[in-house]
């Protein structure tokens, strides 16, 4: 993890995407977190990765739904799967 002052980063900025490309650039403003530079590549995955998360909690939200439950054999029909 490399670590440095959003003003070093502002005056190396080449520098400073160059080594977002093998580990995260961690940014800081007056000694505290202020951002993180990340390579392309590493942004998709990151982003995936959360949207999957996202599908499984609409998933297990609509798992905890009360109300009749319809069988696999009616929502294939329904899909045209049957």
């Amino acid at each position: 993890m490399a670590t440095m002052s959003v003003s070093e980063a502002r005056e190396k900025l080449s520098e400073a995407v160059d080594t977002a490309q093998t580990e995260a650039v961690h940014l800081e403003r007056y000694g505290q977190p202020a951002a993180v530079l990340v390579s392309e590549e590493r942004y998709e995955e990151l982003m995936e990765a959360f949207e999957d998360a996202q599908d499984i909690t609409a998933f297990d939200a609509a798992m905890a739904e009360e109300g009749p439950n319809i069988p696999w054999e009616d929502v294939k029909a329904e899909l045209g799967w049957a």
